[in-house]
């Protein structure tokens, strides 16, 4: 990795913006890419960096959007149409790009993905507690008494015991934070959560008590059970963090000329033809396209 790249993904890793780095690991003459060539991939299907032509990048960047959805690395494995197949294994993705000239090309791509953002509010040993172990768990906790959660938020925890919860309830609700914990005994959480007026939904995304049934009685414990709960929405359940600082991602449409999936991006080559629009892998298929309508 160069100093300029290791100083963008340092910069992207720090403003907690999720990306894919992918990095050329093989690649057979003809080939215009080398090993050790890398790029990133941003969500709105950008690449900085080089890894291939504007064959490989195609397909880099439709794969990196798939990794960047499920957060799991895969080997990407950009064959010509004509080349013998590699052998399908888990964690890798074989396509055939039949706009390659000759030289296969394989490039690891590896989502870098921001730690779950977990909101805490409280001045109380739970609230430490939570804190603590959530930043040795790996989360990124972020201590919110008198700020609303942040874009990206993925849960907010209230352990404030008794002392200004409405507050950050709401807020936390009205950011669309898919989990909000409220420490609290199940009959003073009822009681709090009929102060709120709530719609079905809001009422669904609030835990009280929260936590996993542990028989937790000391900070720690109750910690411990919290975070352990958190784990399981987002491993089990899906929890999904609030619409943050990733980019909608962007449109994929199928090449009418090569079959190859194409991310539509600004740069993306295209033809509007009796007022639809086709988009194209590279100006080779778009020229090729346009010769066919117009004969």
């Amino acid at each position: 990795m160069t100093q300029r790249m290791a100083s963008r993904v340092a910069e992207l890793t720090g403003a907690r913006v999720p990306f894919v780095h992918a990095v050329v690991v093989r690649a057979e003459s003809p080939t215009s890419a080398r090993p050790g060539d890398d790029a990133i991939v941003l969500a709105d299907g950008s690449i900085e960096g080089f890894v291939g032509g504007v064959c490989v990048e195609s397909s880099v960047r439709s794969a990196a959007l798939s990794a960047l959805t499920d957060g799991q690395a895969v080997l990407l494995r950009i064959l010509p149409d004509d080349a013998a197949g590699f052998p399908e294994v888990p964690g890798a993705r074989v396509v055939p790009n039949p706009c390659l000239s000759g030289g296969a090309v394989e490039i690891l791509l590896r989502p870098e993905m921001p730690a779950a953002l977990v909101g805490v509010v409280g001045d109380t040993p739970i609230a430490e507690a939570i804190a603590t172990v959530g930043a040795a768990a790996g989360f990124a906790i972020d201590r919110l008494d008198g700020k609303p959660p942040a874009p990206g938020t993925t849960a907010v925890v209230i352990a404030g015991l008794g002392r200004d919860e409405l507050v950050p309830l709401r807020a936390a609700l009205d950011a669309g934070v898919g989990y909000v914990g409220l420490v609290a005994s199940s009959k003073r959480g009822q009681a709090v959560l009929a102060e709120l007026g709530l719609s079905e939904d809001e009422r669904a995304r609030i835990r009280t008590p929260v936590g996993l049934e542990l028989g937790a009685e000391t900070p720690g414990e109750i910690a411990l059970s919290v975070l352990a709960e958190l784990v399981r929405a987002i491993r089990v359940e899906s929890l999904r963090p609030t619409a943050d600082v990733a980019a909608v991602a962007p449109v994929q449409v199928v090449d009418p000329v090569c079959g190859m999936t194409v991310v539509v991006t600004p740069e993306t080559p295209h033809l509007e033809v009796d007022g639809a629009e086709y988009w194209f892998c590279g100006t080779g298929c778009r020229d090729a396209y346009a010769l066919q309508v117009a004969g």
